[in-house]
């Protein structure tokens, strides 16, 4: 079983269309989607916005289904200027920006006496995801920084020493949170990401297209991970 992650209904849509034997399931607001792509077995959900409803629809899945795998997609904003809009960014590790104990001796983005910071994808499914070829746009391989901001200011001099610092190639709100939870739980993951915006802002972009675009992009390469792992196995 693989779990696919996005975090808002746009980010999804495309995969709920190419499923088959689809089953809509509900607990409270939650709301998940069994069946299979190509022939193999997926759920699919929204996680919701955020480190914190993503790491709980993460665990719940976790605990319901017991994944052999999870994938996040969706998009992110680029912090370097060879990263271009519709671009695909393949997640070498992510971590977590905005948490900072600092004053307790730790680095920014690790979690205090947990052992956690710097987030490495799964070996295994990055070569799958970089392996792919998209018809739009370039594929990049690269760090992902998670936080609970939807960055529109990242030129500004107070984050620019943050985006330095950690060294990272796109800023997201979910991607950190759920590898943490995928880590603590011992899952493989992987992180894909289109970008969509400079972090400075998505004017001038048809948003609704956009997500649509984005969608059938991560479909196209999720596809390719599961067959590549199929002939790997």
């Amino acid at each position: 079983m693989t779990v696919i992650l996005g975090a808002i209904d746009g980010e999804i849509s495309a995969f709920l269309g190419a499923m088959t034997h689809r089953r809509d399931q509900r607990m409270r607001s939650f709301r998940y989607h069994q069946g299979e792509i190509d022939d193999t077995p997926v759920v699919v959900a929204r996680s919701g916005v955020g480190k914190t409803l993503s790491a709980a629809t993460t665990q719940h899945l976790i605990d319901r289904f017991s994944p052999k795998r999870i994938i996040f997609t969706g998009i992110a904003g680029s912090l370097k200027p060879q990263l271009q809009v519709g671009d695909i960014l393949v997640a070498a590790d992510c971590l977590q920006y905005d948490l900072d104990a600092g004053a307790l001796g730790f680095q920014r983005g690790e979690v205090p006496y947990a052992g956690f910071r710097v987030l490495t994808c799964d070996p295994e499914l990055r070569r799958a995801a970089e392996s792919f070829r998209p018809e739009r746009g370039r594929l990049h391989v690269g760090r992902v920084l998670t936080g609970d901001r939807f960055v529109t200011d990242a030129d500004e001099p107070q984050w620019q020493s943050v985006w330095s610092e950690l060294a990272g190639d796109a800023v997201e709100m979910e991607g950190a949170s759920v590898a943490l939870v995928a880590a603590w739980n011992s899952v493989p993951f992987q992180l894909v990401r289109t970008i969509s915006d400079r972090a400075t802002g998505i004017d001038g972009i048809n948003i609704r297209n956009f997500l649509r675009e984005t969608s059938e992009n991560s479909l196209a390469c999720v596809r390719h991970m599961l067959a590549s792992l199929s002939v790997a196995h």
